[in-house]
């Protein structure tokens, strides 16, 4: 009698209980292989576009090479066309327009492209015992001191006196110089060391070496500010002053990388958020003649409360959703309330290394699936967007009728602290919204690692969201 209790426990267990497996031992070898080339694009990118700046243009030329073109609200669109529009070079919005009217509401997929750097000061350059420095403001949540002694970029944009736009990149291509910022040695860092550690490293000490070479043998003070000066002024035809009109961003120089032996895994800097921004763009361009409206939104500064006027808290998303319903002969306010979103954004990935601050019931691992969050936030969940569970099982029907596989989780433990992403501001517009995305280790170091099979399943799950009836 005890093996065939055994054998009817086993079989009830198989249908009643939650099981989370490895993508590898479901899948198989092909499932294997084909989120490994798709990783191969991804990794590309990752190497090439570190800024929002950066990833809005490459995806507005993808897009163009793809058939899309720049929406004109005073034309008349049909299925199957596509359009996007960039706001103020630093977002943009991919739209394949349904068999629907998008008067029925729209399919949306709302991912962020800034992620932790460090921005340069609008006075940066000084000189220091005949050392040139950048001083810095750091940009997002960090832990200051991983940032130290990492080999550093620099991108962004110069408008010089006469308006004219400067493009800034150095430090990612062969040959060029680098950037660091320094830290003491461990020999003299005693005192450094008794320092509460969100202190260790304080933001006046992030400083960027630049330079150490004079102008020339002259009597003249600063010379290596001059010297570095000099050069720049060589390069991009720029004066000190033109810094004060200036967005540059130092970020790791490091290039993307399989992770591990067996390659399962990449690291890279900033895919928080790129590695859904990426996967949420590429299931746009993917789409054929789908039912509904897709629209993936790409965002800066979700890194910093998504303020500003190139932030989903601005209503630059709204005003082209107002726009597709006039196109369509609706109210922007009726097409919202019918539309509903994935809200594309990373979640905190089990490290084993770390379980303390995790409920391991109830949190995202490697490689088991693009992780749904119903809601992030904290404590007594704040500042967050609590999914309605009748979304969260139209979304859950979507994934598991197409063999999408999937978990869930929560961003650790309760009290352990928190975090937030874009949903509650798609939410403030009245779309249904779930967070959605790929989980990540290391979050917010220069250097963060994620699954490959999970990047995989993130592209599925945009791409069978948008294509569902």
């Amino acid at each position: 009698m005890e093996p065939e209790n055994k054998s009817e426990a086993k079989a009830l267990k198989e249908k009643l209980f939650l099981k989370r497996e490895h993508m590898a031992k479901v899948g198989g070898d092909e499932l294997v292989d084909r989120a490994a080339s798709f990783a191969d694009g991804y990794m590309s990118f990752m190497s090439n576009y570190k800024t929002e700046r950066e990833i809005t243009t490459f995806f507005k030329e993808q897009a163009e090479a793809a058939g899309y073109t720049e929406f004109d609200k005073s034309k008349t669109y049909k299925a199957g066309d596509r359009v996007y529009r960039v706001n103020r070079g630093k977002d943009i919005m991919l739209c394949v327009f349904g068999k629907k009217s998008a008067a029925e509401g729209v399919k949306i997929a709302a991912s962020h492209i800034d992620s932790p750097r460090f921005d340069l000061k609008p006075n940066p350059l000084y000189e220091s015992e005949e050392l040139a420095l950048f001083k810095t403001h750091y940009y997002g949540g960090i832990k200051k001191y991983q940032w130290t002694t990492v080999p550093m970029s620099l991108h962004g944009v110069i408008i010089k006196e006469d308006g004219t736009k400067v493009t800034v990149r150095i430090g990612e291509d062969e040959g060029n110089p680098q950037f660091v910022i320094t830290d003491l040695l461990p020999h003299l860092g005693r005192e450094q060391m008794k320092r509460d550690s969100a202190q260790v490293v304080r933001g006046e000490e992030c400083n960027i070496l630049v330079g150490s070479m004079p102008f020339k043998d002259d009597q003249e003070s600063e010379l290596v500010k001059l010297n570095i000066l000099k050069i720049l002024n060589e390069k991009y035809g720029i004066v000190e002053k033109d810094f004060q009109t200036a967005e540059l961003e130092v970020v790791p120089a490091y290039k993307a990388v399989d992770i591990g032996l067996d390659r399962s895994m990449i690291g890279a800097y900033g895919h928080d958020d790129k590695v859904c921004a990426y996967p949420a763009a590429i299931s746009n361009f993917d789409v054929k003649d789908p039912e509904y409206t897709c629209v993936t939104v790409l965002t800066d500064k979700e890194e910093i409360g998504s303020d500003g006027n190139t932030g989903l808290h601005s209503s630059y998303f709204k005003y082209f959703i107002e726009d597709l319903a006039e196109n369509a002969g609706a109210e922007g306010r009726d097409v919202l309330t019918r539309s509903k979103c994935l809200s594309a954004d990373v979640t905190a990935a089990f490290d084993p290394t770390f379980p303390d601050v995790m409920d391991k019931y109830n949190c995202t691992y490697l490689n088991k699936g693009v992780g749904v969050c119903k809601y992030t936030g904290a404590g007594g969940k704040y500042d967050t967007s609590d999914c309605s569970a009748e979304f969260f099982g139209e979304v859950r029907r979507i994934l598991d009728e197409k063999n999408v596989i999937w978990q869930t989780g929560e961003l650790g433990k309760v009290d352990a602290g928190g975090g937030g992403t874009v949903a509650k501001y798609v939410a403030e517009l009245n779309v249904d919204v779930i967070d959605i995305g790929v989980p990540v280790l290391s979050m917010h170091a220069p250097f963060e690692v994620v699954s490959k099979l999970d990047l995989y399943s993130a592209y599925q799950a945009f791409y069978e969201f948008f294509m569902a009836d």
